[in-house]
């Protein structure tokens, strides 16, 4: 269905000639933020405010025109993909910071600001904000409220969720919905961010958030260990957790494929193995803290009860700040998997205490389908989170999507016995929509399907995105 020309001239009215962009201007974009095909709409269009982003979905949803939102195209689950029908609203032109307080700790900022600004900004005034992921310096806070997203100090100061306020939010007519809350305390009434919060912008576009801030640490101690097994690992968790008094910000574990490949002298990109690789299990930990001199010794002394438990048998503390970032890139290097071709990605949450178990099996399904299948294997661990990259053989063309479909299957499906979610942090968006009665009830899906047409009745807004229409 090709766009209306009286709707793009009213578009053009509303934000103005060189914000609605078509054609050539439109393949120009690339499909995402590691996909460099061109982009596929009838328009992009950039609001820069709240008024015009209201105007932009009136002037749509009068037209029964598809919308699909834009932030940093750094998501994984085709939350941005777009058709030659669709409409992409990109707030890009909305990236300032508005305000903050340093007292109330608080940050008032536009949906399309870039986390790594809010991150930049906050340390300004000795303070910070509690989420950090890998794409720190591409994703927006309107993509990571929209996705509720984790990152890697879920541990210490929850997901997205617990780091926002207030929200303002644009429905699909055009209903401004501000609720730019301040106060870490106001039970009046229905908390209505809630409902936009990790809801993927099928209910209402993000514009604006009031962001909670947190005083800054000023030290920083890391480690790398070798873990015989995973309860080893599970016993350095709570050891540590116990013993560095809440200071615990990050616990990584990386299963052994991975840090063999992001430690391949041989290949590009990577960083010297910091200690021999002889066991099965790898922890990146790191503790935040404010007193140099007490946080390193209370740090030394924790790692040293795991190597006298034996819960480690080798490890290795950074002592410095190139050392860190080095430890942390054996976490944070996935180039390498994404390599393999083809290469499947999944983002899960299962019990800690089941971890093992799903993995081995997985990997005795995936060899029997496939032997020589790679399984790379890490994550977030402490919090549940579990991250896979699963490169099997190489497929013919054709069979690909039979064989992701396969994959898909053997990593979702032994999840609902165990209680676990086929997504931890990254969404249902297009991909997963076809497996989340994994995760979720019918009767629970039913009422996912009552809020979507509440809000966007023509089912215009990301449409199509984690459940169907009724």
């Amino acid at each position: 269905m090709a766009i209306e020309k009286n709707l793009i001239d009213e578009l053009v009215r509303c934000v103005g000639r060189s914000h609605v962009l078509q054609n050539e201007q439109v393949a120009a974009r690339a499909k995402h933020f590691w996909n460099a095909e061109p982009r596929q709409a009838a328009a992009i269009v950039r609001p820069a405010t709240t008024n015009e982003v209201s105007e932009v979905l009136a002037l749509c949803n009068a037209a029964r025109q598809t919308v699909v939102t834009h932030g940093g195209l750094t998501g994984l689950v085709d939350g941005d993909h777009t058709t030659e029908d669709d409409v992409v609203l990109s707030l890009e032109r909305m990236r300032a910071i508005e305000s903050i307080d340093p007292i109330g700790k608080t940050m008032t900022v536009q949906a399309g600001c870039v986390l790594e600004t809010v991150q930049n900004q906050s340390a300004e005034h000795g303070l910070s904000f509690g989420l950090d992921l890998g794409a720190r310096g591409s994703c927006t806070i309107g993509g990571n409220i929209s996705t509720n997203a984790g990152g890697l100090s879920v541990l210490r100061y929850g997901m997205t969720r617990e780091q926002v306020l207030g929200l303002e939010v644009v429905l699909m007519d055009g209903t401004v919905l501000s609720s730019m809350n301040t106060l870490l305390k106001n039970n009046a009434g229905h908390d209505l961010k809630h409902l936009f919060i990790g809801t993927e912008g099928t209910l209402g576009v993000i514009t604006r958030a009031v962001l909670r801030l947190r005083t800054a640490t000023t030290t920083s101690n890391t480690a790398f260990l070798a873990c015989p097994t995973f309860n080893d690992v599970t016993e350095t968790l709570r050891h540590l957790d116990h013993q560095l008094n809440g200071q615990l910000n990050a616990f990584e574990v990386l299963w052994k494929p991975v840090v063999k490949l992001n430690t391949n002298p041989e290949l590009p990109g990577t960083v010297a193995a910091p200690i021999a690789l002889d066991e099965n299990y790898y922890v990146i930990a790191e503790a935040k803290g404010s007193n140099a001199s007490m946080d390193a010794t209370t740090f030394e002394t924790a790692m040293q009860r795991c190597f006298e438990s034996g819960w480690a048998s080798d490890g290795v503390i950074a002592q410095s700040t190139q050392e860190q970032k080095a430890l942390w890139a054996i976490r944070e290097n996935i180039e390498l998997m994404l390599a393999f071709d083809p290469h499947y990605v999944f983002d899960i949450s299962l019990p800690i205490n089941a971890m093992d178990d799903y993995v081995q099996q997985l990997d005795t399904q995936l060899q029997r389908a496939w032997p020589n299948t790679q399984l790379f294997s890490y994550g977030h661990v402490a919090d549940g989170n579990l991250h896979l990259i699963i490169a099997p053989p190489n497929a013919l063309s054709e069979k690909r999507d039979s064989q992701h479909e396969q994959v898909s299957r053997m990593v979702y499906e032994p999840l609902s016995q165990i209680g676990g979610s086929i997504s931890a942090e990254h969404g249902i968006g297009l991909t997963k929509k076809p497996w989340l009665s994994f995760s979720r009830s019918e009767s629970e899906i039913k009422v996912m399907q009552s809020l979507k047409q509440t809000f966007d009745k023509h089912h215009l807004l990301n449409s199509g995105r984690i459940v169907d229409p009724c």
